[in-house]
């Protein structure tokens, strides 16, 4: 039996030390001079993977940083360090100038968006990027790696997914109203950040065909952005999916459970575990390790299974179909 990740408060498993979980090793030996823009607690998580993985890593910041090569500006670090792949970090309601900043400095290298892509729906400017990737890294968790081989096999009746975290634990360095998460405005809200379940959904069920919800800001939680969600949809392979996505819960919850003609499926990727028909399989792996197979896949090429950029903004169109249901109180229909 393989034990599975430590209980934790952050469901994203926002790591503070390099040494809190042994690193995936890399076994290319391909190096890459790597950039990454925006440099807070998902920055230093991927900055740390890359370096892990042996790749020449300098960051983009306007703060002062613990890290040995700092850039103030993108265009000054593009013309610098003439980087081959960018890690967009930053804020997401600065996703788009970045992108921009990328395009005037004619950047033709590979690119990854920590998800979502933008904080509102937008179509992605013209560029010449070699490729362009959404860090939905919960592709590569071997759970839903598995559960997804199982369940194409499967003739699909319904699909419930369930996620919450207490947003004032998420971050214990900082006070949660200060976070990017309580504000609407930087891109914050369950909805866009808890969006991996939207992505994971789509991967494994197709684009969603019509489609209703209900949610906002609910709770006592000091925030302006959304905080409790709960969406209804049908896809071509499953009549009935439904998503409850909160930043109330506690301890953390992430839980996905399929009816389908061969049995029920039942995933809980907090203990790692997968039940199928009532036979469990365990799996040690924890999140964090899933930004490292993320990189190692664009240092491979071997991208199949990363999110691309049409499955990133069809996230960010049903992000925007969920909130127009809710406030109008209608289905939406594509």
């Amino acid at each position: 039996m393989v034990v599975g990740p430590p209980d934790r408060t952050d469901l994203d498993n926002f790591a503070t030390s390099p040494h809190q979980y042994k690193p995936l090793l890399s076994e290319t030996h391909r190096k890459m001079r790597v950039l990454i823009i925006g440099f807070g607690s998902i920055g230093i998580k991927h900055a740390r993977s890359l370096s892990n993985l042996g790749q020449d890593v300098a960051v983009v910041s306007r703060r002062a940083v613990d890290w040995p090569k700092v850039y103030g500006s993108i265009p000054q670090a593009i013309a610098d360090w003439a980087p081959q792949y960018v890690v967009i970090a930053s804020r997401t309601s600065e996703h788009w100038a970045d992108l921009k900043a990328l395009i005037a400095c004619l950047f033709t290298g590979t690119v990854l968006i920590e998800k979502p892509v933008f904080d509102h729906q937008i179509d992605l400017p013209e560029n010449n990027f070699s490729n362009i990737f959404i860090g939905y890294n919960l592709r590569l968790h071997p759970l839903l790696v598995r559960m997804k081989a199982l369940l194409s096999r499967a003739t699909i009746f319904a699909v419930h997914a369930y996620v919450g975290s207490d947003l004032t634990r998420w971050r214990p360095q900082i006070d949660y109203r200060d976070s990017n998460s309580a504000h609407r405005k930087e891109g914050g809200g369950v909805l866009k950040d808890l969006s991996h379940e939207l992505d994971y959904l789509n991967w494994m069920f197709g684009q969603w065909r019509h489609l209703t919800a209900s949610g906002g800001h609910v709770s006592a939680l000091e925030i302006d952005s959304d905080d409790v969600f709960s969406i209804l949809y049908k896809t071509d392979r499953c009549p009935v999916i439904t998503i409850q996505m909160n930043y109330l819960d506690s301890p953390p919850r992430r839980e996905f459970v399929a009816l389908t003609d061969t049995g029920t499926v039942r995933a809980d990727l907090i203990a790692g575990t997968l039940d199928v028909a009532g036979k469990y399989e365990y799996f040690g792996a924890v999140i964090q390790d899933t930004y490292t197979k993320q990189h190692q896949a664009v240092i491979d090429g071997n991208t199949s299974n990363l999110c691309g950029i049409d499955d990133g903004l069809e996230i960010m169109q049903m992000i925007h179909a969920a909130e127009q249901a809710s406030s109008q109180k209608i289905w939406v229909m594509r």
